[in-house]
């Protein structure tokens, strides 16, 4: 029997090329290396949240978009801070959308869960 009521997890993953983006709530937690496997606490989407994606077409042309992103494209995170500054990142192509197990949230770093 399935599920027909409305998702309520908090916490998804994006994974590129090298690095995984750990969400809770839509707002970038950890960020993750993939060969290493270990968290960075020093990375610039931490702590911002995610505006949409960015597509990219077999002519060249990138287009952001306001939407749920896919398999193949590139996630856009921002932030517009009080004092005027902007922070942004555009990361490469997704390979894979996932849920972080119990085990991987309970070891996010401390910096991270002060969000």
């Amino acid at each position: 029997m399935s599920y027909s009521g409305s998702d309520r997890r908090r916490h998804r993953v994006y994974v590129t090329r090298n690095t995984e983006y750990h969400l809770r709530d839509g707002v970038c937690v950890a960020v993750r290396d993939r060969q290493s496997s270990a968290f960075r606490t020093a990375h610039i989407a931490l702590n911002l949240k995610l505006e949409g994606i960015v597509k990219s077409y077999s002519n060249g042309a990138v287009l952001p978009h306001a939407g749920e992103p896919v398999i193949g494209d590139a996630i856009y995170f921002n932030d517009a801070r009080d004092d005027g500054e902007e922070r942004q990142i555009v990361t490469s192509k997704l390979e894979r959308i996932d849920r972080p197990a119990k085990a991987v949230v309970i070891a996010y770093p401390d910096l991270a869960m002060a969000v």
